[in-house]
């Protein structure tokens, strides 16, 4: 079943998405009271045509972690942002992950506004599980982690972040497609055999099979959820596939940045088998004002002030 969020006529709704149209629930529940509740909690009104809405990001977190499960994406993106080679040991002790920003989620169609200053701007593929009660997975949906890699690799060195790097803006969906429906994709491990392509200007330039993680949503899920608490309608990304899955992996890969970094006007489609696709155009956004000049501490000063 595919759940979106939609706006029709000037109001904001939830419906499945069957074909070429979209079913209502009545009382235009949110996706956290569908999450919450269940679908079969809700009633449907007259459908819709697709081509008559217009498809806004699927939910709203309150939470958003993102992790790194793809071995590949770490050792290439390692030589390009890091200055490093190899996967680090303590990658293969856990699924590490950030949080990043459930303010700026965009959805389908969205322009995304990255930072002026910013000219190494890249997309990052990836498949996010949404959270249902008792912490089973109520579906899945399209993350793509946009990224100012030239910030991004300013904040690792100061062994922080990513931050401003990525807090700008992620896209979330076309919809939500429910577990139910993928579950004939997973393996016997457990792990979901999904193809996942990334498109810039129409031309691919990445692919891989969502299943080369080195660990299942639901082994993240337990993780995340260690010495700490996940909420029904909290996300998980996946973190970004390998090959190609970003520009990142490939200028790592290739010593220089080719394919080139994206530019105002660029679109970028990402698809998944069994999920759909999900298509942004990059602009910039506003330019920031200057930072103002670090205020510089004398040690010698600094001691007597605190001798006083």
């Amino acid at each position: 079943m595919r759940i979106a969020t939609f706006r029709h006529d000037g109001r904001v709704r939830t419906g499945v998405v069957d074909g070429d149209r979209v079913v209502p629930f009545r009382g235009d529940p949110t996706m956290l009271e569908i999450i919450s509740a269940g679908v079969d909690a809700f009633e449907s009104a007259p459908g819709v045509p697709l081509e008559k809405i217009r498809l806004l990001a699927p939910l709203k977190p309150a939470s958003l972690r993102d992790f790194v499960a793809f071995e590949e994406h770490v050792e290439g993106v390692r030589r390009s942002v890091d200055d490093a080679s190899g996967v680090p040991d303590a990658w293969y002790a856990a699924p590490t992950f950030y949080f990043t920003n459930p303010h700026t989620i965009l959805g389908p169609d969205d322009d995304v506004p990255f930072p002026a200053a910013s000219t190494a701007r890249d997309f990052e593929l990836e498949v996010a599980a949404v959270i249902g009660p008792d912490r089973r997975i109520f579906g899945y949906t399209i993350f793509n982690d946009w990224s100012a890699r030239d910030l991004q690799s300013r904040e690792m060195r100061v062994s922080l972040g990513p931050a401003k790097g990525k807090d700008f803006a992620g896209t979330l969906g076309p919809w939500i497609v429910t577990a139910d429906e993928l579950e004939r994709f997973k393996d016997e491990d457990g792990f979901l055999e999904l193809w996942c392509t990334a498109q810039v200007n129409g031309a691919e330039v990445g692919r891989d099979l969502l299943g080369n993680m080195g660990w299942t949503f639901e082994t993240m899920i337990d993780y995340a959820a260690r010495d700490s608490r996940v909420l029904p309608g909290d996300v998980l990304g996946s973190g970004t596939v390998g090959n190609g899955g970003c520009l990142a992996e490939l200028w790592g890969r290739n010593g220089r940045q080719d394919p080139p970094p994206l530019r105002d006007g660029d679109t970028v489609t990402l698809t998944v088998e069994g999920i759909g696709s999900l298509t942004n155009r990059i602009v910039s956004g506003p330019r920031a004002a200057e930072i103002p000049p670090v205020r510089r501490r004398d040690p010698a000063t600094a001691r007597n002030e605190r001798q006083h």
